[in-house]
């Protein structure tokens, strides 16, 4: 007989809820959210698992490596499409009655799996999120020195690099208090920068080395950061069938709103990947504003601009740019200056 486990996970402990083929509870238990120990009670020779579901979260890419590792069927289900069948399903919440909803989604086949990322393309990722976190603290810092020196009359200016920490202490030279202030101020912010430096060279680094990475590059407002984020988002090119899914997927793509014989167009869907979704906003804004080489795709964003605006047609080029970018990716090309030359890259 066929079993269907459901997991509901926590930080310290995890809901285990077994059920055969016929809907029938098999076991319930919690155990300590690791992979070692799910594996250990999931072993158990008296059931012939089919399917091990776990949603996605925090701790979901660590348990589903260590499950999949220990050849157990296990499968990273969708958060959204978890929520509305378990609320469908009960009417109190509870980490055991998650883990029921859980089992019984994988008996019936109800659920949609994720992608779970592989290891190479989360440490990518997480050097990422620790450069633009440090980032936004100097920034963050540099804004709260700027203000608590404004109420004292004192304007910094347009100020920057090397050259705040210079104009702050020159601020500050005649006020002793203010200067003691100031120092624990400073010395915060050169240890942010000087860490933010360091992961800017290991970004670097890592993009040279990457030969999707170096191809990306060649298209204009691409840099390091936007495609080693994009290599480490889509991870798995062969994952889309379609090269123009990636824009729906990064939550590029309008809203469709159909009722009878309403049929509205909306805002887009801002689903998926806030990270990559504004970088590949920025790479696009960075195409129309500051790359003085002309090319079909800039061309084509500002024909759009003109009929509706700049902002609708950077979400616009930014959709594009994933599209092309894919294409590029699968086809093992460079990109290409001239519409005549892109027939075949961006079809998809």
């Amino acid at each position: 007989m066929k079993h269907y486990v459901g997991l509901d996970v926590s930080v310290k402990e995890t809901s285990v809820c077994i059920v055969d083929e016929n809907g029938k509870l098999c076991r319930e238990r919690k155990v300590v959210s690791h992979p070692d120990d799910l594996v250990s009670i999931l072993s158990d020779p008296a059931f012939s698992l089919e399917r091990v579901g776990v949603e996605a979260g925090p701790l979901s890419q660590w348990l589903f490596e260590g499950l999949a590792k220990a050849g157990l069927p296990v499968f990273c289900i969708e958060t959204r499409h978890t929520k509305a069948f378990l609320d469908a399903l009960q009417q109190n919440k509870s980490d055991r009655n998650d883990a029921r909803g859980i089992a019984h989604m994988m008996r019936v086949g109800l659920f949609k799996d994720v992608h779970v990322k592989t290891l190479t393309s989360q440490k990518r990722r997480a050097l990422l999120t620790a450069r633009s976190l440090l980032q936004e603290k100097a920034i963050d810092l540099e804004n709260e020195m700027r203000g608590l020196l404004r109420n004292f009359g004192l304007k910094v200016g347009q100020a920057s690099g090397g050259m705040f920490e210079r104009r702050i202490l020159e601020l500050v030279e005649h006020d002793t208090e203010l200067a003691e202030i100031m120092e624990p101020l400073l010395a915060g912010r050169r240890k942010l920068r000087e860490g933010l430096a360091k992961l800017e060279k290991r970004v670097l680094a890592e993009a040279k080395q990457d030969e999707v990475c170096r191809r990306l590059m060649t298209v204009p407002g691409v840099g390091p950061i936007v495609s080693l984020a994009y290599v480490s988002t889509i991870d798995i090119p062969s994952r889309f069938r379609h090269s123009r899914s990636v824009g729906a997927i990064l939550g590029l793509t309008p809203v469709l709103k159909q009722s009878g014989e309403v049929s509205r167009v909306g805002h887009i869907s801002l689903r998926g990947d806030a990270m990559m979704r504004r970088l590949l906003y920025e790479a696009a804004q960075s195409m129309m504003t500051r790359v003085v080489k002309w090319c079909w795709l800039k061309a084509w964003a500002m024909n759009i601009a003109k009929r509706h605006g700049s902002k609708k047609a950077k979400v616009a080029l930014a959709r594009r740019l994933a599209v092309v970018m894919h294409r590029m990716w699968v086809d093992g090309s460079e990109f290409r200056w001239t519409r005549e030359d892109t027939v075949s890259t961006v079809a998809a």
